[in-house]
């Protein structure tokens, strides 16, 4: 049995908790008290810390393995900043000064810091090119994440998130809705992100980078129809990249997100031996389709 802490124990933190809670030691670190209930209801130890504080950080037991899922709660650059580089440096060095130091971290990144690929394939050995003052700051925190602990005698390993979705994140309305963009959507449940992250502790993986991500990146018009078609819905209205960014009160931000096409692999996860609960949207959404009211 193995302890563990989920700084910033939030939406795939509480899943993580869960799969790990039977097995392990486990304590989810809220920054404020107001999500400690969520925690205990999830069946393990919460504890409030700020991984900004390197005092308050002094609350969480010693452990064996870090998970860095902290959020910057969408917002600025500046902001991320503090919380994905200030506050993982801070809470590396915390850590791995105690005499009982971890052996691991696990920092959850985004597969936003590759950048635009023209819908083109990317894997792990595609060099990042961050499009956005946020996902520059998340490339840097991978940075931190590979290279702090190993200044310890720690290993850092990164598992790069595709678009989450699952319970309360099916987001239908957009899609049945419209009108939908082209592009591509690399998508993964938030189930198996959690799980993704317990494979890479309970195996044992160390100094690992990987793409966390369905089986089948889809196109969003696909995407949409087959919603539609699943929910007994007309199908939604469409628009070219082209179109949407002739809004003219589309956000600098959204521009260049929209301007970024790609298709993530997973097929190193595969090679790792995770087994997805969900491997592809089909599966993922079978409990929103089934549970949509429809016309």
């Amino acid at each position: 049995m193995s302890r563990v802490a989920i700084l910033g124990c939030g939406y795939v933190g509480l899943e993580l908790g869960r799969q790990l809670r039977a097995d392990h030691e486990v304590v989810g670190v809220r920054r404020s008290t107001a999500g400690l209930d969520a925690i205990e209801q999830a069946g393990f130890e919460g504890v409030q810390a700020d991984v900004t504080d390197d005092d308050s950080l002094s609350a969480v037991p010693d452990v064996d393995w870090v998970v860095f899922a902290a959020s910057s709660g969408g917002r600025g650059a500046d902001v991320a900043r503090e919380v994905y580089v200030e506050g993982l440096r801070t809470a590396i060095d915390h850590f791995w000064s105690r005499a009982d130091a971890p052996e691991r971290l696990v920092y959850t990144s985004s597969t936003g810091v590759y950048g635009d690929h023209d819908g083109a394939w990317v894997d792990e050995e595609t060099p990042l090119d961050p499009r956005t003052e946020k996902t520059e700051v998340l490339a840097e925190a991978e940075r931190v994440a590979r290279e702090r602990p190993a200044e310890h005698g720690g290993h850092g390993s990164v598992a790069r998130f595709a678009g989450l979705y699952g319970p309360d994140r099916y987001r239908l309305e957009r899609y049945l809705e419209g009108p939908v963009t082209a592009g591509y959507l690399n998508m993964v449940h938030r189930d198996d992100a959690a799980g993704s992250v317990r494979h890479l502790l309970e195996e044992d993986y160390r100094d690992e980078v990987v793409l966390v991500v369905d089986d089948e990146p889809v196109e969003k018009w696909a995407f949409a129809d087959w919603l539609a078609e699943a929910c007994s819905v007309p199908f939604p209205p469409k628009q070219t990249t082209e179109e949407r960014l002739a809004d003219p009160e589309l956000s600098a931000t959204a521009k260049r997100r929209i301007q970024t096409s790609k298709r993530c692999s997973n097929e190193r996860l595969r090679e790792l031996g995770y087994e997805f609960a969900y491997p592809t949207f089909r599966e993922g959404y079978r409990a929103a389709v089934e549970a949509y009211p429809g016309e």
